[in-house]
């Protein structure tokens, strides 16, 4: 698999009143605050629509549940994001200057070092803001889970369980490459490849995933969903814009759509809003009345990037996948061996 690295850098995110006056890092653009907002007017297409295209990152530290010890707050202080900022800078340093040191039979220990090979999430280009996490509101977690949904994601681990290394079908999309967590919808970051092309052309929109190379192809000349008896991996996506914000709206998933447990009734609504040169509000509310007791939003930021989006050639790369299959057939033949004695 080939990787794109990006220059070491700690960059904010431009201020929006949704993201609450976020403290920006050296050498970023001017940022407005809340209490003192800059009307911004985004370029527009040939077709009149707001300029969304380019090469954007949603590379992130920031979590999509608040971890619990924070409780109910919502946003770091100014002080607070800086020591982040620091902490994060300085860990990457020390990486690429001792490689990786770990604490013995750790998990971070038996894995490679990611700064090794330009991997780490710190040496690409970071958004940084004072949310505590992407999930908005008081509680910052995902809502209760169903019980149905707890008993349904149960009964889909105990019917695997033993049975993970049977064949390719019974490995997870991700190792299989056939979609990957960060390339399904919400679009989320992930360790790496955290880079995104939008283009724009007359009756749609494209969204290229650098992270398995993937092209989410979004309608937006009014057409309805697909009928109810179809369905993918990402789901079917149909958008429309109001004002400046392009509205992405997801139905028709499979129950193998790998976001967080979920099932075939997910909705999603997504909303992108350019609101300076270099940064796109991405912003989502997700609904599975199958699943959780409630909707509920969350909302990062996509900093512009220079690019180029490089090639992830996961199937080529895949070595693990034959690698792994083939060592569970050994361990079957050793098995059926001591059987026999």
């Amino acid at each position: 698999m080939r990787h794109r690295s990006l220059a070491l850098t700690a960059a904010g995110l431009t201020a929006s009143a949704v993201l609450c006056a976020q403290t920006p890092a050296s050498g970023q653009n001017a940022a407005t605050t809340a209490g003192a907002q800059k009307v911004w007017t985004p370029p527009r297409t040939t077709d009149g629509y707001a300029d969304l295209q380019g090469i954007w990152t949603n590379n992130t530290l920031t979590p999509l549940e608040r971890p619990k010890e924070l409780g109910a707050k919502e946003f770091y202080t100014e002080a607070e994001l800086a020591e982040l900022i620091k902490k994060d800078r300085d860990r990457v340093a020390l990486n690429l200057e001792e490689g990786r040191p770990t604490e013995p039979g750790t998990n971070a220990d038996v894995h490679y070092d990611y700064t090794q090979f330009g991997t780490d999430r710190g040496q690409a280009k970071l958004s940084w803001n004072r949310r505590t996490s992407m999930i908005v509101g008081e509680r910052g977690t995902l809502p209760p889970m169903l019980p149905e949904a707890r008993k349904r994601n149960a009964d889909i681990a105990a019917k695997t369980r033993g049975h993970e290394l049977d064949g390719p079908e019974d490995l997870s999309l991700s190792s299989r490459c056939i979609v990957d967590a960060q390339e399904s919808v919400p679009m989320l970051s992930g360790g790496y490849n955290n880079n995104l092309q939008i283009v724009e052309s007359a009756g749609t929109v494209a969204i290229l995933n650098e992270m398995n190379h993937s092209v989410r192809v979004v309608p937006i000349d009014g057409r309805p969903h697909l009928a109810a008896e179809v369905r993918q991996y990402r789901g079917d996506s149909i958008g429309h814009w109001e004002g400046n914000t392009l509205v992405i709206d997801t139905t028709n998933f499979t129950a193998l759509n790998p976001f967080h447990g979920s099932s075939d009734k997910l909705h999603v609504v997504e909303r992108l809003t350019r609101v300076d040169a270099d940064t796109v509000l991405y912003r989502f509310t997700v609904d599975d009345p199958k699943t959780w007791d409630e909707p509920w939003t969350a909302e990062t930021a996509w900093s512009k990037v220079d690019g180029p989006i490089l090639e992830y050639a996961c199937h080529e790369g895949n070595y693990s996948l034959p690698n792994t299959l083939k060592g569970a057939r050994v361990a079957d033949e050793e098995a059926a061996k001591k059987a026999v004695k």
